[in-house]
């Protein structure tokens, strides 16, 4: 359930985090299956899991980590944050009955090691719709809002998600390096230490990057992007018509929303010529 203090959070500082909300079994098959996929090239694919085409300090990410197993399929719905999800991307009101309340825009699995990390993002500033973080007439209406998952532990020199908070309603961008400093070393910078089990909740709108890792081995993370179901996918993928075979109906309709209304003598192989594919660079 979420808690007045859960919402008080989110909005004050653009994040909430759950503690030991996911079982030590479920994080186990997560990491099982992440790391039974083989070790492709940038910009490969493993059946409909595509290795995107990252800078080598940023390490791997795998798109559509759905599509690797039973345990990310259950993370699609998971009841321990669902129900935070739907509220912070808000109600949708008429949209709900014929789309559902929320779509998945993307979900990926990061791998990282020593020296690798991403560099500062977002805020407020920007305002871009896809990410937008809103507050209106009671009702939150955020763009997009991410549940990141960690398949270890993470503490210090463990290369932690680094936010700002509050910098979700900023005015104007994070100066960075032009004021002499990195987003690591902002005093109102905050890196999040998380263990097996916690779950981050945070509006893309927030200023945030990574610590560098420090330490030996591998940092796993598993996110997931929401936001309302009239979206589209990020990238442009399609889930697989074997997965959307295994998922339920609330599941199916969060990661494939849009269904089309046709006319009785109209099937939809006949729109396959307007359909652009393209494999993704």
């Amino acid at each position: 359930m979420i808690s007045d203090l859960d919402i008080y959070n989110f909005d004050l500082n653009g994040f909430v985090i759950l503690r030991q909300v996911l079982r030590d079994d479920e994080v186990a098959g997560l990491e099982s299956q992440l790391d039974s996929i083989p070790n492709i090239g940038m910009n490969e694919w493993h059946g409909h899991i595509h290795r995107e085409n990252l800078a080598p300090d940023r390490g791997k990410s795998y798109q559509q980590i759905y599509e690797a197993g039973s345990a990310f399929e259950r993370l699609i719905d998971h009841p321990a944050y669902l129900e935070h999800v739907k509220h912070f991307v808000g109600n949708q009101d008429d949209f709900d009955s014929f789309l559902g309340p929320l779509y998945i825009d993307e979900c990926f699995a990061l791998i990282r090691g020593k020296g690798e990390r991403i560099g500062v993002h977002s805020g407020g500033h920007t305002r871009t719709k896809r990410t937008q973080f809103s507050h209106h007439n009671g009702k939150f209406q955020c763009g997009q809002v991410n549940v990141f998952i960690p398949l270890s532990d993470i503490g210090p020199g463990d290369g932690g998600t680094l936010v700002v908070p509050g910098s979700h309603k900023a005015n104007f961008a994070f100066p960075g390096k032009s004021a002499g400093f990195e987003l690591a070393d902002y005093e109102r910078t905050i890196e999040v230490y998380l263990n097996k089990g916690d779950v981050l909740i945070f509006v893309d709108a927030i200023c945030h990057g990574s610590a560098e890792r420090e330490n030996d081995g591998l940092r796993k993370t598993v996110i997931y992007r929401y936001g309302p179901a009239w979206g589209n996918s990020r990238y442009g993928y399609l889930p697989s018509k074997d997965l959307l075979k295994r998922l339920n109906p609330k599941q199916r309709q969060m990661v494939q929303p849009q269904t089309y209304r046709l006319p009785p003598n109209c099937k939809p192989e006949d729109l396959k010529e307007g359909l652009l594919m393209t494999s993704p660079s």
